[in-house]
C-alpha cells in the first residue's frame, strides 16, 4: 500500500515530458490550422506569393498581426510605417516573459529557453500559466518546447495550406471565413478562463476598461497599450495594499 502511493507521488511529481507538451498543444494546433489557413488564402488573395505568405508564418509568427502587415503593405504603406503598427500591437509580448519567469520555480537553460520563448505567443503563454498555477513542479522547458513547437508547426503548415490552394477557396462561404478569425480569440479566452482566480478581478477589469477606452477613442494598437498599462496599474496598486496585511 505504501510503495503503491510513493510510486503515485514520485510519477506526479516527475517533470512534464517533450511528448506532453505536443499533448498539450493539440487545442491550440486545432485553433492554428484553420485561421493560418485563412490567412495564407487571404495574403495570395493581396498579391503576395506563396513563399512569401509562409515566410510572413515563420518569422513573424504574430496571428492577426500578419494579417494587420500583408494589408497594410498591400494598400501601399510604408514598410516602417507597418511595422511600427505591429511592434504596437505585439508589444505586451514583452511582458509574457518575465511574466512567465516569476512564477517558475526550475532553473532555466539559456538554449532551451531561446528555443520556447520564440513561441511564446498569446495561447502558448495562457497554456503555460495554467500548467504552471495549477501544478508548478511539473512545468518544464522539454514540455515548453514541445507545446511551443507543435504550436508554431500547425501555424506554418495551415499558412502552406492555404497559400498553395488558391484564394478563392471560401468565396461561397464568408460566415465560415469570418468565424475562422473568431477561433484564436475564443481559444486565448478558455485558456484564461482556466487560470483565473477572483483576486484578478480587478487587474482584468482594469485592462478591459482600458482596451476599451483606446479602442474607442483611437485604434487597435493603442487599445492594446491602454489595457496593458492600465491592467498593470490596477495589479500592482492591488498589490501594494495586500502587501501591507499579509506582512502582518
Amino acid at each position: 500500500m505504501d510503495s503503491s502511493a510513493t510510486a503515485t507521488k514520485s510519477t506526479s511529481d516527475q517533470s512534464a515530458t517533450f511528448l506532453e507538451g505536443i499533448k498539450d498543444s493539440l487545442p491550440i494546433v486545432l485553433s492554428y490550422v484553420p485561421v493560418a489557413f485563412a490567412f495564407g488564402m487571404n495574403a495570395t488573395k493581396l498579391g503576395f506569393t506563396p513563399l512569401e505568405s509562409v515566410f510572413f508564418s515563420c518569422i513573424i509568427y504574430a496571428g492577426a498581426s500578419q494579417f494587420v502587415i500583408t494589408t497594410m503593405l498591400a494598400a501601399g504603406s510604408a514598410l516602417w510605417v507597418a511595422a511600427l503598427t505591429v511592434m504596437a500591437m505585439d508589444v505586451r509580448h514583452v511582458l509574457y516573459g518575465p511574466s512567465l519567469r516569476s512564477r517558475i520555480l526550475q532553473p532555466l537553460k539559456n538554449r532551451k529557453t531561446a528555443v520556447w520563448a520564440f513561441g511564446l505567443t498569446d495561447e502558448v503563454f495562457a497554456a503555460a500559466t495554467a500548467k504552471l498555477v495549477r501544478d508548478n513542479r511539473r512545468w518544464s522547458e522539454n514540455w515548453m518546447i514541445g507545446i511551443a513547437l507543435f504550436s508554431w508547426l500547425s501555424w506554418v503548415a495551415g499558412t502552406v495550406l492555404g497559400a498553395f490552394s488558391g484564394n478563392g477557396l471560401l468565396e461561397e462561404y464568408p460566415a465560415v471565413e469570418s468565424a475562422l478569425g473568431f477561433m484564436l480569440p475564443a481559444l486565448f479566452m478558455s485558456f484564461l478562463l482556466a487560470s483565473f482566480q477572483r483576486r484578478q478581478i480587478s487587474a482584468v477589469s482594469a485592462a478591459l476598461l482600458g482596451a476599451l477606452a483606446g479602442v474607442t477613442l483611437f485604434s487597435i494598437p493603442a487599445a492594446i497599450l491602454a489595457g496593458i498599462f492600465a491592467g498593470c496599474l490596477a495589479a500592482l496598486v492591488q498589490a501594494f495594499y495586500q502587501g501591507a496585511p499579509d506582512a502582518q
